[in-house]
């Protein structure tokens, strides 16, 4: 009789805790001041250690740590610290986990070519909304969404578009996560004017964000969805109002629900059902 291997264990057999006493203080910490200059496009130690809530000494520690692992970058000139190449591949390691971004980027290399426009991958994480993937239009002036950008998930057309296709229960947890902070005179704040928002979307099947979040820029978006027909996704066009009028709402509204239909077939995903 063959003998069976057991799968390694991912934890001790006597871990049962989650509470803070089991985190790793120092690690804990890092994990603050990484995110913190992740967030920024060049800090200074004073400022990394202000956002981050530590001392100047720790936080420099912690950075001189990560440096050596090259997780974080230091610019002499500018005297400022950025994210480093092997934060990049660590993070890109999510992305692997998942064929979506491999199976959307050439249906999003087409929505550019035939509109013109930025097409835009993004997914819902802690109730905001995070730019995964991005094909930039060749046009001066276009919308830029760098991978890992984070957003108001009520003023997204990506955002409003899963928020229409997730369980009542899962958006409302995620709306009532803080008030709803308004951007422009277009931003949607009221929950029962995004409830009605949300009958629109689902009986046109593509959401708007018609200057919601960024005076003078507009997005149209659609979800994409997993093999049991969860919204997991939502990829969208997005550019200039003078470019993306409401005229062509239903036009790019087509290209962006055709997109994602394509790319739930392609991630081997269906539709909800009625």
């Amino acid at each position: 009789m063959a003998h069976r291997v057991g799968r390694a264990r991912g934890r001790p057999r006597s871990f049962h805790n989650s509470s803070d006493n089991t985190l790793i203080q120092s690690l804990d910490r890092a994990m603050d001041v990484l995110k913190v200059v992740a967030r920024g496009d060049g800090l200074s130690l004073t400022e990394i250690a202000d956002l981050s809530g530590q001392s100047a000494s720790t936080a420099y520690r912690i950075l001189i740590t990560l440096q050596k692992h090259r997780i974080v970058e230091f610019d002499e000139p500018t005297q400022t610290w950025h994210v480093g190449i092997e934060a990049f591949r660590v993070g890109s390691h999510f992305l692997g986990r998942t064929s979506i971004v491999e199976q959307s980027r050439p249906v999003m290399q087409r929505i550019m070519a035939e509109t013109g426009e930025t097409a835009n991958l993004a997914i819902i994480d802690r109730g905001e909304v995070i730019f995964v993937s991005q094909v930039e239009t060749h046009e001066p002036i276009r919308a830029f969404f760098r991978p890992g950008t984070r957003g108001p998930v009520h003023a997204s057309g990506i955002g409003k578009a899963l928020l229409a296709y997730l369980p009542r229960a899962q958006s409302e947890s995620i709306l009532k996560r803080g008030a709803l902070s308004t951007y422009t005179a277009k931003t949607i704040v009221s929950h029962e004017a995004l409830a009605a928002e949300m009958e629109r979307i689902r009986a046109h099947g593509f959401a708007v964000d018609d200057e919601e979040r960024t005076q003078g820029m507009r997005c149209i978006a659609a979800p994409i969805f997993n093999q049991f027909g969860e919204a997991v996704a939502g990829v969208s066009l997005s550019g200039p109002a003078f470019r993306i009028t409401p005229g062509r709402d239903t036009e790019y509204g087509a290209v962006v629900r055709k997109a994602a239909e394509d790319i739930t077939r392609a991630i081997g995903g269906v539709p909800p059902r009625e």
